[in-house]
């Protein structure tokens, strides 16, 4: 396996990693491998929506632990220590599987931490768009990627299989009503374009039939011809709000905001409650299509 790159750029943090687990490691000797407490086995989730999938269909049975924290950016994120340690004792990892940098900058240093962990990749089957890997702000993608999970869930842990398997047929459910729910909300308006900072809700906007028109390109901040044209699409199409993310806030999307006479509005993607932000998004978009 060739080194990887974040530990070849920064061999002191290798250090401190291997240090700071040499001091974790009676700990997590202590921990029972790959169970969790009261018997729940323990897997890995990247994201915090995908930790959530995770939780609904694991139920009792299994502790989740989640590497990419609420607020933290899954394109620069780092593991800590302490998670690195919960990667040795995890039954499996769930990741997105559909170009979420954190995975692709970090799962072979997670596999090598722990050779037995099973991978379930949650994007099998799902149709990647234009490179885009938030998969998961669409509620149609996001049955599928619960059916991976049930099935994950009952490879590793066979005695619970019956239950993983009712559990994710009854969020299946819930998610597709709140397919049915976001489809009504954002069914009359008739103006179908929003103008967001981070391009993050592609999926979603297809689903609804709507239009991203994004500010950020490829993670770069825009350039002050690209924040013309922003402000020229939003004139065009008469919007008044820039959706930000809360890891996304800028004070270019300020700016826009402010020559449109308009207002952020926010929209999170990285929801650790995934029904009830979903609906929240749905809400805020609604404004912008009346």
């Amino acid at each position: 396996m060739h080194c990887h790159k974040a530990f070849c750029r920064t061999p002191q943090l290798l250090a401190l990693m291997i240090a700071a687990l040499a001091a974790l490691a009676p700990l997590a000797a202590c921990s029972p491998s790959p169970a969790g407490d009261a018997g729940r086995i323990t897997v890995i989730a990247t994201i915090a929506p995908l930790a959530d999938f995770v939780e609904q269909v694991g139920g009792d049975s299994v502790s989740v632990t989640l590497m990419v924290p609420p607020g933290a950016d899954p394109h620069h994120y780092e593991p800590t220590p302490r998670q690195m340690v919960d990667v040795t004792n995890a039954a499996a990892y769930f990741q997105v599987g559909s170009g979420v940098e954190f995975e692709l900058e970090w799962m072979d240093n997670l596999l090598a931490q722990n050779p037995d962990m099973a991978v379930v990749d949650c994007s099998a089957g799902i149709v990647i768009e234009n490179n885009d890997p938030h998969i998961w702000t669409s509620p149609r993608n996001a049955v599928d990627m619960v059916r991976h999970i049930a099935a994950g869930l009952s490879l590793v842990d066979p005695d619970h299989a019956a239950e993983y398997e009712a559990n994710a047929d009854r969020y299946v459910g819930e998610l597709r009503q709140l397919d049915t729910d976001i489809t009504a909300i954002l069914a009359d308006g008739m103006e179908r374009h929003f103008l967001i900072y981070h391009p993050s809700f592609a999926y979603f906007a297809r689903d609804c039939g709507l239009v991203q028109l994004a500010i950020e390109e490829e993670g770069k901040s825009p350039s002050p011809h690209l924040l013309q044209d922003c402000v020229d699409l939003a004139a065009q199409h008469n919007l008044q709000y820039i959706y930000v993310s809360p890891e996304a806030a800028t004070s270019e999307a300020q700016s826009i905001a402010e020559a449109i006479e308009g207002e952020l509005l926010y929209v999170d993607p990285l929801p650790d409650s995934y029904l009830s932000s979903m609906r929240a998004a749905a809400e805020a978009f609604a404004l912008e299509i009346e």
